[in-house]
């Protein structure tokens, strides 16, 4: 019997990890799940935004197949998933944190209303019937958990929060106010606490440690891990915590664990090419310093420093959390029995390029998220080098457990041969910023060496060489020298997009 721990942390860029070299940062118990483990260094999104890789690592499929492209579309309630294949197979299956495969917020999509209008005709495809209000505050707040239908997605237990910093939703919210009474007179920067932080959205909330997202969820995974059912059949846990992510808002001693001072600033806040990518330009050009333009914001380097510094707390929170954990599955009996992962989403720049947060640019700090595999299976500490994707995940899990997928499931297993020799990252903008004139798609190959990132419509395109220029500073796109080399790329991404074209379903019959 093998069991799965599946820990997903948001908006957490691969190096901000003690394991991972960060020169300041301490994460002793992320580093425990890499001392017995494997680190894969080259792991990406398959889409840097958060919905779609959710539903990546959920499926094993590019978000333009499982149709979530981008927020604020709710993954079909038809599709199936990796929970729904170990459920099939005699697993527990739980949920605890966030979820984020549903909208959780009401009002006009980013890209406006649909033209087409809102009928049974308005779109190519009708969306299945179903419950697609499971993650949304006003079913919630009428019928509380009688809001979820279960099994959601595969899960059959499950205990959600929604929302970032301390705007709790869902189950988190109800215990907030079982334990608080009122938690809104709290939380957000109308009720928080005295700092003199300068950084965009630095909130110092006033919510108690306890009652704070990162330890809510960790005491229901621990509900959960202690329960003696876990020792009757093989389980799955994907413990998913709302953090790092902005606002910037770690609570209690986590606010200043970490001095701005002592952070480490990238080499790319203030070396930049003389010829940056058009969005880049437009946002040194047009963008107002501290405020967010298509998610990603400018920032000068005590805003840059602070909002290292908060990450690096919520991270210890998390890492904090995440040792109570492996603590419970030693003395549970479990550890021996139990493949733990630790990964992300996606990244945040955080000071790359003189920006925080994210947006449709593929640098390194968004699309490369940490992976590490933790197997009883084989202790042994180790480094790999192979490219993966979050759509390998999912393949990955089933493999070692020895449940076959579905058919139309494009990742592999991240154990099984040599490897694939790039990646690709789809992005489908819902909005308009940047000085695009429609919102941006974009589409990136990862090599062993380099990235190429093609923008739908344009005629232009990025080209880095991420060993000789690791902080992608020099577009080598219309270089002499990189002329040789695009064919092959270009070529390679091709191939990509050719086999991200959905095969599922099987046919039917002869015809």
């Amino acid at each position: 019997m093998v069991n799965f721990l599946v820990i997903v942390t948001d908006q957490h860029r691969a190096d901000y990890l003690g394991c991972a070299g960060h020169p300041v940062l301490r994460t002793p118990n992320i580093d425990r799940i890499a001392a017995r483990g494997t680190m894969f260094d080259r792991f990406h999104v398959a889409n840097p935004v958060c919905m779609p890789n959710r539903a990546a690592i959920l499926t094993g499929r590019h978000s333009s197949v499982s149709g979530v492209r981008h927020n604020g579309i709710p993954l079909p309630l038809e599709v199936n998933t990796l929970a729904d294949c170990l459920r099939a197979a005699g697993f527990d299956t739980a949920l605890i944190g966030k979820a984020h495969l549903q909208c959780t917020l009401d009002g006009a999509p980013e890209l406006g209303p649909n033209p087409c209008g809102d009928g049974p005709l308005a779109n190519a495809r009708r969306r299945p019937a179903g419950n697609y209000d499971q993650e949304k505050d006003g079913p919630w707040a009428t019928r509380g958990r009688a809001a979820m239908d279960l099994p959601y997605y595969g899960f059959d237990h499950v205990d959600l929060t929604t929302g970032h910093g301390d705007a709790a939703g869902a189950d988190h919210l109800l215990a907030q106010r079982a334990a608080l009474g009122d938690p809104e007179a709290l939380r957000g920067i109308e009720n928080q606490l005295p700092h003199t932080y300068v950084c965009p959205q630095a909130v110092r909330t006033a919510i108690p440690e306890d009652q704070h997202s990162t330890f809510w969820i960790r005491d229901r995974a621990l509900d959960y891990l202690s329960d003696p059912a876990r020792r009757q059949a093989p389980f799955l846990a994907f413990v998913s915590f709302p953090d790092p992510h902005h606002p910037f808002s770690p609570p209690g001693r986590y606010w200043d664990l970490y001095d701005p001072a002592d952070m480490v600033l990238p080499d790319s806040f203030a070396t930049h090419a003389p010829d940056p990518p058009p969005p880049l330009r437009w946002l040194r050009e047009n963008g107002e310093p501290g405020k967010a333009a298509y998610g990603a914001a400018l920032v000068n380097e005590r805003q840059a420093r602070e909002a290292m510094a908060l990450t690096c707390g919520m991270i210890a929170m998390i890492d904090d959390a995440v040792g109570a954990l492996l603590d419970q599955l030693d003395a549970a009996g479990l550890a021996e029995d139990t493949v733990v992962v630790f990964t992300s989403d996606h990244g945040d720049f955080l000071g790359d390029h003189g920006l925080i947060l994210k947006g449709p640019m593929h640098y390194q700090s968004t699309v490369r998220v940490p992976l590490i595999w933790s197997d009883p299976a084989r202790p042994e500490a180790d480094r790999s080098g192979r490219l993966g994707s979050a759509i390998d995940l999912a393949p990955t899990i089933l493999a070692r457990a020895g449940v076959g997928g579905y058919w139309g499931m494009q990742g592999s297993d991240l154990f099984a041969g040599a490897g694939p020799g790039s990646v690709l990252i789809e992005d489908d903008g819902n909005r308009l910023s940047l000085g695009f004139d429609a919102p941006p798609r974009v589409r990136t190959l990862i090599t062993e060496r380099h990235r190429l990132t093609l923008y739908q419509d344009q005629d232009w395109a990025e080209l880095y060489d991420l060993i000789a220029d690791p902080g992608e500073i020099t577009n080598l796109w219309d270089a002499p020298q990189a002329q040789a080399l695009k064919p092959a790329l270009l070529f390679e991404l091709a191939q990509q997009m050719s086999r991200a074209c959905d095969r599922s379903p099987w046919p039917d019959a002869l015809a």
